[in-house]
């Protein structure tokens, strides 16, 4: 079997898939992410409770992913706009690092894999924003789907 980029005309141009003889099905997916801290750093916001001057950081950067995911087709050109039936963000504290996972659900006839992704990088990114004032030496990593279910083809990291 070869594959072709979807996003990509025979031209060479770009391209919105075309998904209307799609069926409509549950689509759900999970992605993930990490924010590092240095230790002192981490030590620091974890005996605050992860609150910050401008509030809890972990509930901020939930609400941020939240919004993120809703507005996904505006920041990738070319994902479709899709009607969400859920988007859940869980952001925990492990070792010297927050784990951030966005599972998001639809009832489409595309994907929400972008969506997923685009709800872990922003409210990593926000953690960031939030905790910048106590160190510049803080890294978002590991961004990657975890699993997709619906459509052709499941997926399973």
């Amino acid at each position: 079997m070869k594959k072709a980029l979807s996003h990509i005309d025979t031209s060479g141009r770009a391209n919105m898939v075309d998904v209307s003889s799609k069926n409509i099905s549950v689509r759900t997916a999970t992605a993930t992410g990490r924010v590092t801290f240095p230790k002192a750093v981490f030590d620091t916001l974890a005996d605050r409770d992860f609150l910050g001057t401008k509030g809890s950081i972990v509930q901020t950067a939930v609400i941020a992913g939240i919004q993120a995911v809703k507005k996904t087709s505006d920041l990738i050109p070319l994902c479709h706009q899709l009607n969400l039936s859920k988007v859940h963000i869980e952001i925990l504290p492990d070792a010297h690092h927050l784990e951030i996972s966005c599972t998001v659900k639809c009832n489409e006839r595309t994907g929400v894999e972008m969506e997923a992704l685009t709800g872990v990088s922003v409210s990593a990114l926000t953690i960031y924003d939030m905790c910048k004032a106590l160190s510049h030496d803080i890294t978002i990593t590991d961004i990657r789907l975890e699993q997709k279910t619906g459509g052709k083809n499941d997926f399973n990291r």
